[in-house]
């Protein structure tokens, strides 16, 4: 009876062990990609040339991995002007500027009396990108009407 108490602890001490080892992976799991998205407060719809229009924003993220880094860039398809960061930086179209802060501003400038679309892409490290595009109307003011 001893010896098959003694065989018996044996198998269940080495069913455990092969348990923890089969159980345990010696690798973590570290999640490196989160999803984003890029929330701006209202902007303003009719805009002048040589008026300055803010546009606030902020960069959700889901999670936050150390590793993980933000670019910005910008399309102008329709109209004429200047975009800019709220550290000075003066985008040109198209170029991919790094993106340092979650809460930020840009300052749109019109130069033109013409409609204005412009298109704010955001990616990340991994290659996700979330766009947001805003048009302004010409703000001419009230002209009057001229008499003949």
């Amino acid at each position: 009876m001893k010896k098959f108490r003694r065989h018996l602890a044996i198998c269940v001490g080495l069913g455990a062990v092969i348990l923890m080892l089969v159980a345990c992976d010696t690798e973590l799991d570290v999640k490196q990609v989160y999803s984003f998205a890029l929330e701006t407060m209202p902007v303003q719809k009719k805009i002048a040339q040589g008026e300055t229009a803010e546009i606030r924003c902020t960069l959700w993220r889901e999670g936050d991995y150390e590793e993980a880094r933000y670019y910005i860039r910008y399309f102008q398809p329709d109209g004429k002007g200047e975009l800019r960061l709220d550290d000075g930086t003066l985008f040109a179209p198209n170029d991919l500027y790094p993106l340092e802060k979650q809460v930020f501003r840009l300052y749109y400038t019109s130069r033109t009396t013409d409609q204005q679309t412009i298109d704010i892409y955001v990616q990340d490290n991994f290659g996700q990108l979330v766009t947001v595009s805003f048009s302004f109307q010409n703000d001419g003011g009230d002209e009057e009407p001229s008499e003949e």
